[in-house]
């Protein structure tokens, strides 16, 4: 199993140059395409007496910023031309809804993390392209180290979102040194979590993926706590998990897990829906 194309998308106004050669890595890595998306929507919304006000942008805005997608792509291009192929993708829109949609040509897409206070049009909310894409998302830090495989930490739970997780993983698992599977419940659940822990790592195995260990830790404190200090404990250098969520009255709601590995893990994760 492989990647035959993935999807990066590319700020605007946030230096991005690690997670760029991250996925210019990647995509070498598994002789991919690449894809890179940039967006930025032109209309500024504004409260005025509790209702939103719409700024028509102006013919010069329209211009600057398509003379900036333009620098942008040629660089990107020029980075890439080593690539077996690379793309470049921009619209005059919200990033979050260019990249959910243009996730239909790629298998893996590449994002930054969440960032609470981000103006609206500049706005790339992960959690949101997790929820609309159909892909696999991997989430970036803003500042990260080469993503070697040496060890990558399976956070284990009988989930649908789980299981998709694991098989979406499976081209990343099988180039990794070693793989942990990793569940953090609760004392009354632990002979059933370890029934589970070794089903998941009998099918990885079946796959070809070499597991180290499984591990079974009884939550102490919130669990997404727990599975960062195992990470780092662990010297990890990817999360797969599967990524839970919904949307109320147009406000995204994420489970706590999801939240912290969107917005605060220190590696890179992989989330499935």
């Amino acid at each position: 199993m492989s990647f035959a194309a993935m999807m990066v998308h590319l700020d605007l106004e946030r230096d991005c140059e690690q997670r760029v050669q991250l996925a210019l890595d990647l995509a070498d890595r598994f002789q991919a395409a690449l894809i890179g998306v940039a967006g930025l929507v032109l209309r500024p919304v504004f409260a005025a007496g509790g209702v939103a006000v719409y700024g028509e942008p102006s013919e010069q805005d329209c211009r600057a910023v398509t003379a900036r997608f333009d620098e942008m792509g040629r660089k990107f291009r020029a980075q890439g031309q080593h690539l077996k192929q690379i793309e470049w993708r921009t619209a005059l829109e919200l990033p979050s809804d260019l990249v959910a949609r243009e996730a239909r040509a790629a298998d893996l897409i590449i994002v930054g993390p969440r960032h609470a206070g981000r103006p609206p049009h500049d706005l790339v909310e992960p959690g949101v392209i997790l929820l609309r894409a159909g892909r696999p998302i991997l989430v970036v830090p803003d500042v990260i180290t080469p993503l070697h495989l040496r060890r990558v930490v399976v956070a284990c739970k009988d989930t649908r979102e789980c299981r998709r997780a694991v098989r979406d993983a499976l081209p990343f698992l099988l180039q990794a040194r070693e793989v942990l599977v990793v569940e953090i419940g609760e004392e009354a659940s632990k002979s059933q979590d370890k029934t589970n822990l070794a089903d998941v790592r009998r099918y990885l195995e079946r796959h070809g993926v070499i597991v180290a260990d499984e591990i079974w830790r009884r939550a102490r404190g919130p669990v997404a706590t727990e599975l960062l200090e195992l990470v780092r404990a662990e010297n990890a250098d990817l999360v797969v998990a599967g990524g839970y969520g919904r949307s109320r009255l147009g406000e995204w709601i994420f489970g706590g897990v999801t939240h912290e590995l969107l917005s605060s893990s220190p590696v890179c994760c992989m989330l499935s829906h």
